[in-house]
This record gives C-alpha cells, structure tokens and sequence, in this order.
C-alpha cells in the first residue's frame, strides 16, 4: 500500500469513527428529553416554580399552559438527584397522584416517561399491562437510578383508590396532577412531613372556591412554606399566537378564565353549544369518492364500540357519513361489519385490499385476556389502525367546537349514536366533560385533530369534479332524492 493510499484509508477511519460519534449523540439527544428541557425556548415561570424553595408549591393554570410538564420534571430532578437549584438527596421515594388510573396513563406517567431517559430506568413494576410496553399500560413504580448512587422510587396513585391507599409511606415528595380530594391531600402532607418532604400541585382550578382556594391561593393559615403561580396560553412559548387565538375564539368569556388563565371559577352547560341540529344534520346523499377521508374508531374495551366514516370536500368541509355503534361482540365481529359497510360504500383500501382507520392508542394494550392486542386483533382482519391520534382532550374539543361554530361539520342524519352524544355532552362539577356516552365524541376528536389546521388550499376542479360537485348540492338540496 503506498502513501496514498494509507493516507485515504485513514482518513476514511477517521470520518467513520467521527459519523459514529455524532450518531451516537443524536441517539442520546433524543433518549435524553430532559437535557432539551427550556434550553430552546425557555418557559419562564417553569424555571421560577423550579427555583421555588418553599415545601407546598402548586402552579395554576389553563390546559397547554406547559403546568404539567414543570410537575413532570420536577419529579425527575428530585428522583435522580440532578435538581439544578435544591439540595439533592439519594435513595428518594415520591408519588405522583392523579385523579384515575386512565389520567395517570394518558397524562402524568405519559410526561414521566418523555422525560425519563430510558437508561436510567433500572425496572418497572406494572399495576396492569406490560413492563416492555409501559407507557400502554398502568405503572405501579418507576425503580429510578439516583445520579448520587443510590435507588430511587416513583410510585403512582389516583385518588379513585380512596384514602386507605395513601397512609403508611414516608415520602421526600409528592407531586398532584390536578386536585386531589382534601382527604388524600392532608394524607400526603403526614406523608412527607418526617422526611421534611415537598408538596407540590399542578392544576386547572375547576371545582371552583375549594380547599385549594382558602388554603393555598388565599393561603388563611399563613403559612411560610406556601408559594403559587398562575400560567396561561401566552407563558407557553411552544404555542404560537394563532393557535392561541383559535383556542381562545372557540371558548366563552367563562371558560376562557379557567382553561387559558388558570382562575377559580365553575362552569356548567352542554360542552357543545355551537353544535345546531337543523343545521348540522342533514339527510344522506350520495358523496363522491374523491371526497372518501377516514374511518375513526374507539374501541370501547368494555364499552361500545363507535366507528365513523368520514369525508372532506373541496372546500374543506367534513361529512360523517355512516356510522357501526355495538357493545357485547368481539374484534372479529366488528371488523366485519365495518368490512362491509366499506364494501357498500366503495370505500378506498390500499394495494393489498385492507382499510385504514384512527384508533384510540389504549388499542395497543394487551391485558391477561388476550395475547394480542385490540390493534393485532383489526391488523389480523386486514384493518390496518394508527394508533398515533391526538387525545389532548381540551384541545380537541376547541377544534371541533370550532368546525360547528363555523359551520364545517355536517352529520348524516342515520349516525344517531354521534348525534345523541353530541346533544347530551355535558360539564361536569369538575368543568371536564362528564364521562360518560362519548364514545362517538372520543374518536370525533381523534378525526378532527388529524386534520391541518391551515386553510385548505383551493383546487382546481375538472369538469367531471364540477358535475359531481353540483350534483351533491343538488341532492342534498332536494332531501337525497
């Protein structure tokens, strides 16, 4: 090999080696969401709750305000024993409360494990579901390395356990996503109290001049240890100012008070009040297949299973057209009627003849019952569901709150489950959507949300599109017929 030549053999050696450097850290980059946490853009009154050395902490504030995200990693700092402004500590045990076991998945233990580098984790102990797939399933506890040597432990409530569940621990902290009963709070306050611990809360105050209101807000007992702040929309420097804007055009006076600003107040009322019957529903036409978009399903579980059918037209607006509503059959029984009510439709299906649909991600959970999960089970019937749907509850329901409110939305009048749900959607003493029928809402949202927000681009039709076009208007005009 002459000089040449060695001199290019290093030097490939050399950009290989520095390739894989840079891999690696892009790897680690992304596994190690916590190194990112306001590095780009940094959320000020998140860095002053974390600044905050008082021992009862609670920040208050609208939904995507960025509240919880502080709770989440505030939790983490002080399991790992990396907090940037507090004394660390070793061998931490902490909770982290919700309101139920489905919140704790979709929300608090969601945000955990986005910021929880995986490396770190040294075992998972599941209340249900699978340790290799936790984020689909109900965590028990986190064993967490501590950056000091010793092990720490994050374990999980929900305050549907009842307040038995929450005596004996000695805790270094507790950390409440959204309001906890007064029974479970003054528990966990003994909890942490021989181990000079930190309570610290993050909410949406919507049950309105509660506990939370005399003891922290206005804080009656006096007390040196209490520290609060109110985040908005406009704290959050990850939400532009038009998706503000949309979200604050979509809400009343009321509710903007508590869902943007974080103010104690109540509210009550239907949720959908944009939505009008005689406008809204109308009678089935014949719609054209360019305008064919998606199914949606929920899944239902243990409850009915809701599957639309939805269209878009040219100007945007989304049609449900059809709708499968069943409780009490399994997976290869629901997949069938949807197979055939494609059939009839002359719905569109990729080159291997299989459907495509939204689905709830809870799908991808598999329980003792079953060894596959209900996405393996719709897969297996050539029912191919993404389960990558958007579930961010309050948001969702400004985007279809705003499709009624400007007139984009139109139901067949056949899809009487939707329609039902639609006129019975109600806020709750809690101001969230009481839980119950909305199961046709839930997978509404889901469609909704996977929509662009931008302005629909406008199309130049063909003429064969034109005739279609006018055909609809025409039969929807003259009742279908």
């Amino acid at each position: 090999m002459n000089i040449d030549e060695k001199g290019n053999s290093l030097s490939k050696v050399i950009v290989m080696k520095i390739l894989e450097i840079e891999r690696e850290e892009k790897r680690r980059k992304e596994r190690d969401k916590l190194s990112t946490y306001n590095k780009e853009k940094v959320h000020k009154k998140q860095v002053e709750f974390h600044k905050c050395k008082k021992k009862n902490r609670w920040v208050f504030g609208g939904n995507r305000s960025g509240k919880t995200e502080c709770g989440a990693v505030e939790a983490i700092y002080i399991a790992r024993g990396i907090h940037p402004y507090r004394e660390n500590r070793k061998n931490v045990f902490g909770w982290v409360v919700s309101v139920s076991r489905e919140v704790q998945r979709d929300v608090a233990q969601k945000k955990i494990l986005h910021y929880l580098n995986p490396d770190w984790i040294e075992d998972v102990i599941m209340s249900s579901g699978r340790k290799d797939s936790p984020e689909n399933g109900v965590i028990d506890q986190l064993i967490i390395k501590n950056a000091l040597g010793g092990t720490s432990v994050i374990g999980f409530k929900s305050c549907d356990q009842g307040r038995e569940k929450f005596q004996g621990s000695s805790l270094d902290f507790v950390w409440f996503d959204e309001e906890p009963p007064k029974d479970i709070y003054d528990e966990c306050k003994m909890r942490v109290l021989d181990r000079n611990g930190d309570i610290f809360g993050t909410m949406t105050p919507l049950k309105g001049l509660t506990y939370v209101y005399d003891e922290i807000f206005l804080n009656k007992y006096n007390s040196k240890e209490v520290w609060y702040e109110f985040m908005e929309w406009g704290d959050n420097p990850y939400l532009d100012e038009r998706e503000v804007k949309q979200l604050s055009e979509s809400m009343s006076t009321d509710s903007l008070d508590a869902r943007r600003y974080g103010k104690f107040r109540a509210e009550t009322g239907l949720v959908y009040t944009e939505f009008d019957e005689t406008v809204h529903v109308i009678e089935p036409f014949t719609v054209p297949k360019e305008w064919y978009s998606n199914l949606s399903i929920d899944p239902g579980l243990n409850n009915p299973l809701s599957c639309h059918w939805y269209a878009v037209d040219f100007d945007d607006n989304i049609y449900v057209i059809d709708e499968h509503y069943q409780a009490g059959n399994d997976i290869e029984y629901h997949a069938k009627v949807i197979k055939d009510k494609c059939k009839k439709w002359g719905w569109h299906t990729d080159s291997k003849g299989r459907i495509n649909a939204l689905i709830d991600s809870a799908a991808n959970q598999r329980t003792l019952a079953s060894l596959k999960s209900v996405s393996e089970l719709f897969y297996d019937h050539n029912i191919l569901v993404n389960t990558s749907v958007n579930k961010d509850l309050f948001s969702g329901i400004a985007r279809v709150k705003e499709c009624f409110k400007k007139n984009k939305i139109f139901i067949f009048k056949n899809c009487v489950n939707l329609i039902r749900e639609l006129k019975g959607y109600w806020w709750g003493k809690e101001d969230t959507p009481i839980k119950r029928d909305d199961h046709a809402l839930d997978e509404l949202r889901y469609f909704i949300m996977s929509r662009p927000k931008s302005e629909p681009i406008k199309k130049e039709l063909s003429m064969i599109q034109k005739d279609k076009e006018r055909l609809a208007r025409r039969l929807r005009k003259n009742g279908g017929r």
